[in-house]
Parts: C-alpha cells; sequence; structure tokens
C-alpha cells in the first residue's frame, strides 16, 4: 500500500511540472512571458469630444473635463440709429426747443438706444397717409345653376309587403292619391334637360290613414329617381318610391319688354325768312281807271 501511495504522488507531481513549465516555463528556466515592448504604459490617451445634440450640456469622457465652449455673444442693448439726410430740393425744418425727441441714455458701449417716433409738431408737415391696401383679385367663379324642367305628373311605384303586388301610378301635381292606407301628394317634380345628366326629383308628402280614420304625416321630403332608398318611407304593409315625371310644362321664356314708339321723322328744316324791301323799292299797286295820277 505505501508504494502504491508513493507512486502515486510521484505521478501527480510529474503531471502537475509538465502544465506549470507550459505556462511558465520550468521552475528554474526562463521567466513567464511579458508584454511586447511597443504598446505604451503611459495613461489613457485624449479622445475627441462626444457629438452634443440641441439642448444638451456638453459633456465628456470618464476622466477627462467637459470641453469648454465659448458662449455666444451677448445681444446689443439697443439698436443704432443714424439721421438720414433730407430729400433733394426739401427744406428741413429745426425742432422747437423743448419739443425734440426724447433722447435715452447711451447703452453700454456708447451706443444710443432708438426712440419711438413722435407725433407730429405743430408747424412740421404732416406725415403721409399709408398707402391703401389693392383690393384682392376677383377670382369668384359662380356656377350658374342646373336648368330643370317642371313637369305636371310625377309617376310613383307601389308594393304592398303582403302579397308582394308592386303597381305603378300617376299623380297630378297637388292631387292627392291613395294607395292602401298611404295618401301620396306630389308638390313638385323637375327634370333635367337631355343635354344634362340625368336628375329626376320630386317633394312628396305622405300620409297614413289609421284603423281610426286619422290621417298620420309619415313621410315628407325629397324623393329620387335615381336613388329610391335614399329618402324611403317607412311603413310595415306599404312601400312607395318616385319613378318618373310626366306631362313636362312648356318652359317659359322672357318676353323682351315693350320698346317706346320711335319718335317720328324730322320734318325739312323752314326755310329763313327774308327781309321786307324798303318803301322805295317796292312795287306801287296799280291805279284804278278814270282816277287822276
Amino acid at each position: 500500500m505505501v508504494r502504491i501511495a508513493v507512486l502515486a504522488l510521484v505521478i501527480g507531481g510529474t503531471l502537475a511540472a509538465g502544465s506549470a513549465a507550459a505556462q511558465f516555463g520550468s521552475i528554474f528556466g526562463d521567466a513567464p512571458p511579458r508584454p511586447p515592448a511597443d504598446i505604451p504604459n503611459g495613461p489613457f490617451p485624449l479622445q475627441p469630444p462626444p457629438v452634443q445634440y440641441p439642448g444638451q450640456a456638453p459633456q465628456g469622457y470618464p476622466g477627462q473635463p467637459a470641453p469648454g465652449y465659448s458662449a455666444p455673444p451677448p445681444p446689443p442693448f439697443a439698436i443704432e440709429t443714424q439721421p438720414l439726410p433730407p430729400p433733394p430740393g426739401a427744406s428741413v425744418v429745426p425742432a422747437p426747443p423743448g419739443q425734440g425727441s426724447p433722447q435715452r441714455p447711451p447703452g453700454p458701449g456708447g451706443r444710443t438706444a432708438a426712440a419711438p417716433p413722435a407725433s407730429n409738431a405743430p408747424g412740421s408737415p404732416p406725415a403721409p397717409p399709408p398707402a391703401a391696401e389693392a383690393p384682392p383679385p376677383d377670382d369668384t367663379v359662380v356656377e350658374a345653376p342646373t336648368p330643370h324642367i317642371e313637369n305636371g305628373k310625377a309617376v310613383f311605384s307601389g308594393l304592398d309587403k303582403i302579397t308582394g303586388r308592386t303597381i305603378s301610378f300617376d299623380v297630378a301635381i297637388g292631387e292627392t292619391v291613395q294607395f292602401g292606407a298611404l295618401q301620396v301628394t306630389p308638390r313638385a317634380c323637375y327634370t333635367r334637360p337631355p343635354t344634362e345628366a340625368t336628375n329626376t326629383d320630386a317633394f312628396v308628402e305622405v300620409d297614413e290613414v289609421t284603423l281610426q280614420g286619422e290621417i298620420k304625416r309619415i313621410f315628407t321630403g325629397w324623393m329620387f329617381a335615381s336613388s329610391p332608398g335614399l329618402h324611403a318611407v317607412e311603413h310595415p304593409i306599404y312601400d312607395v318610391w318616385l319613378t318618373d315625371c310626366a306631362s313636362p310644362q312648356p318652359i317659359k321664356v322672357a318676353e323682351p319688354a315693350v320698346k317706346p314708339p320711335p319718335a317720328p321723322a324730322p320734318g325739312p328744316a323752314p326755310k329763313p325768312r327774308q327781309p321786307a324791301p324798303p318803301p322805295s323799292q317796292r312795287p306801287k299797286p296799280p291805279s284804278a281807271p278814270g282816277a287822276q295820277p
């Protein structure tokens, strides 16, 4: 047993010595490896300042002071003014004593603050009136209303939801026609000329006759033939919608205004009146027979 323990210690020491020699060399041989000599052993080199964003305080890298930035110059205390020379041909009117523009104390650097313009002093020329603003150009384009044609009748379609029967009927403008329990009264029916887009509409009033004999208004408004469901009659049994207009009325053309009768043509100009001749040149009347000269 003792031999086995000694043999194990010898083998373990040999392995430990081999690993130590692989890392640091032999115990009595070379020194442990050193870093290369070209690496500087000084402090951490200086780095450029970090990127600064608007509204962010200046910052630096760890171990370095914050970079210094020059503060912006302070704004001027006042606006420098300089009097302008008068225009050619104008006379300079000196300001009366005590009525000149007030002087403000000079600011830092010998600058003088500009004083607000004073009102016109007595005797000074009045200030020119401000130039009137030019009116904006009239670029508004007014679109002419679409012409429509009035009709004397409105054509409707009625549906009985219980039986599923659909009928078509026409109603004169201002008259009332009863369809089932509904009373339909058109007030106007318009169509468009052939040159315009088709748009047939009518203003309709629909009343319901109840079982007690009362008349209840259930619809008042415009119906459009192209969109029957836009304004539909809400009734559990009957439904009515506009399909067309009939009996177009003649378009009234504005008659021209009555012109005044033409003035009579002027006649020939009157001849100028000749002056009467003197008595010496007047012809003598013939003497009567038997009269003495």
